[in-house]
């Protein structure tokens, strides 16, 4: 399993993340929760975003996409933002095929928040944080349909 070093916005500790854990990610310093960012594909999505026990937002980008680029650091200050309630999973579309057609992808960026793996919101294109931070609050509080 992949780990990422992440800062700890609060006392600037540096931490070692891992993709998948349970719970969320702590910092070993002042103990308050670290934004938790990270990348998946095809083959690990069912143990980083399905297992997860905090709602996910995913962001299905690609390199080569302005729009996708532009609203990456919106999110990445929402997930520090939002640190111990959400995590944001990065998924390049052009190296995870099966996750676009399993999420019917036809255009990026998409964002999806997950919660016990089932889909509870879906935003297409880039918006701007005033946008997205309300939309965000809304389908992290959404319950999962039965």
């Amino acid at each position: 399993m992949t780990t990422k070093v992440v800062t700890c916005p609060n006392c600037q500790h540096r931490n070692r993340v891992p993709a998948a854990a349970q719970g969320t990610p702590r910092c070993g310093n002042c103990h308050r929760p670290l934004p938790w960012i990270v990348d998946a594909g095809d083959n690990d999505f069912a143990e980083v975003v399905e297992q997860a026990t905090i709602p996910v937002l995913v962001d299905m980008w690609a390199p080569w996409c302005g729009p996708c680029r532009r609203v990456s650091p919106v999110l990445e200050q929402l997930a520090v933002e939002k640190a111990g309630e959400v995590k944001l999973v990065k998924i390049n579309a052009d190296e995870a095929p099966q996750l676009s057609r399993r999420f019917n992808v036809q255009s990026i960026p998409t964002l999806l928040v997950l919660r016990q793996g089932q889909v509870v919101a879906q935003q297409v294109g880039a918006a701007a944080a005033t946008a997205l931070r309300p939309w965000l609050e809304d389908a992290i509080h959404k319950e999962v349909a039965s």
